[in-house]
């Protein structure tokens, strides 16, 4: 059992959910390390005395993956093996008031913008001349940049907007001097990110800006890719496909999370589209950019969704053959405008969906990948695993997407180098490949 010392707090941190969680966690350290504390992310084998766990709520297994963390810490804290708790983000901003009273071993809980009140009652402050000197926690190669905050999008079954609060863009300004920084220490592709990519600039500038912030961004000596997630497909601004078309630092990528292809579905969840407005813009977006890569996200068992809307969304998905795909089963959300709705689709029938649906992108991945044999590409190498150097190529995100393999008896290659590459094998999901001269 630890006993309380004199000696100055080791702080780590444990992040939980998606990137933009991660951006949140990464300025949290940038701003203790800035206040000289000893800071680790997700060391298990640190000598910390103080953790902070910054939450994810978005679904119900992220919440519960967020509680379980909570409650192994404050295990540790009743045992004497920490001395302060800490709690953040999303969960927290939504929960607050159950979770102070379910689980009191926390030392306190702060919601998604109150980085301040965090590190004041760590007795550190909030350092202005910090902003955009983010340090990062990923490989030092890539990194996310978050151009905005909140939503103002009112999809029926999305918590965000309770979580993060309405849209709220960086300006562009910023977000150059951010992405300069990270170029100075290395970073060669940034990933922009927000709740919704397209409204960048409604509120600043009074219109969509995002191909205006693309053409800045690419002004960044260093920066070699800049992707493209999180991209709301109603009402997408037209102008960043040219913008996508002209720049080669612009990876030919778009996250276009879809969620459903039915009509009736879609009018349910509030998504302010139809699966013909949707077709039209993919259509348009692989006119303009040949070679684009599309990923998208779908969701199966949404209220009231009958076997003929699912076989409406398969039919979608088999036609439109995207590059990437995702699936999310329903989660029955409270506060939500769908939590007024019945929540009538059983979960066996939603894991079924779900694995129907990948089962089809499966299919298109495999018949995908096989095209790309014997073809040269430019890949970003991520790290060395086992045998293997890992790459990706301008079609995938790191964690989410498909992955380059090269033989590392056969092939050598440095973490953070762009290689050309070519493909000698493929499967649904990964590509082997053969480093050739650049």
């Amino acid at each position: 059992m630890k006993t309380k010392t004199l000696r100055k707090d080791i702080v780590n941190v444990i992040t939980l959910g998606c990137s933009k969680n991660l951006v949140d966690s990464e300025n949290l350290i940038t701003q203790l390390k800035g206040n000289d504390f000893a800071v680790t992310h997700e060391d298990t084998t640190s000598d910390a005395n103080v953790v902070i766990i910054n939450t994810c709520g978005f679904i119900d297994l992220a919440k519960q993956e967020s509680i379980n963390t909570i409650l192994e810490y404050a295990a540790k804290k009743s045992d004497g093996e920490i001395e302060k708790l800490y709690v953040t983000g999303c969960l927290s901003q939504r929960y607050k008031d159950a979770l102070e009273e379910e689980i009191p071993e926390v030392d306190a809980y702060f919601g998604t913008l109150e980085l301040p009140g965090l590190l004041a009652k760590l007795n550190a402050d909030y350092k202005h001349e910090l902003l955009g000197e983010r340090l990062i926690t990923t490989p030092q190669h890539y990194a996310f940049l978050k151009i905005s905050e909140g939503c103002n999008r009112t999809c029926s079954f999305c918590a965000i907007p309770l979580m993060r609060g309405g849209h709220i863009s960086r300006p562009i300004e910023e977000l150059v001097a951010e992405c300069k920084n990270l170029a100075r220490h290395g970073v060669k592709e940034i990933m922009l990110i927000a709740q919704e990519l397209t409204y960048y600039g409604l509120d600043l500038y009074k219109k969509r800006e995002l191909a205006r912030l693309l053409e800045a961004l690419c002004d960044v000596e260093g920066i070699e890719w800049i992707r493209l997630h999180y991209a709301y497909p109603s009402k997408f601004p037209l102008e960043v496909l040219d913008v996508m078309a002209a720049q080669p630092k612009v990876c030919n990528y778009l996250d276009l999370p879809v969620q459903h292809a039915n009509d009736e579905v879609l009018k349910r969840m509030k998504r302010q589209i139809t699966q013909q407005e949707t077709r039209e813009l993919i259509e348009h977006a692989r006119r303009i950019v040949p070679d684009i890569s599309i990923r998208t996200t779908l969701i199966v068992g949404f209220p009231g969704e009958t076997e003929e809307e699912f076989q409406d969304l398969c039919t979608f998905v088999q036609e439109m053959e995207f590059d990437r795909l995702g699936v999310f089963q329903y989660s029955h959300e409270e506060d939500t405008f769908a939590h007024q709705m019945e929540d009538d689709v059983p979960a066996p029938i939603k894991e079924a969906r779900a694995a129907r649906i990948m089962e089809i992108q499966k299919e298109i991945s495999f018949d995908k990948n096989q095209g790309k044999i014997g073809k040269t590409f430019k890949v970003l190498i991520d790290k060395k695993e086992g045998d293997y150097f890992v790459g990706r190529t301008e079609s995938d995100s790191p964690e989410v997407d498909n992955e380059v393999l090269l033989s590392a008896k056969e092939n050598y290659a440095r973490i953070g180098d762009f290689v050309h590459v070519r493909i000698d094998d493929a499967n649904e999901f990964d590509l082997f490949a053969t480093i050739v001269k650049n």
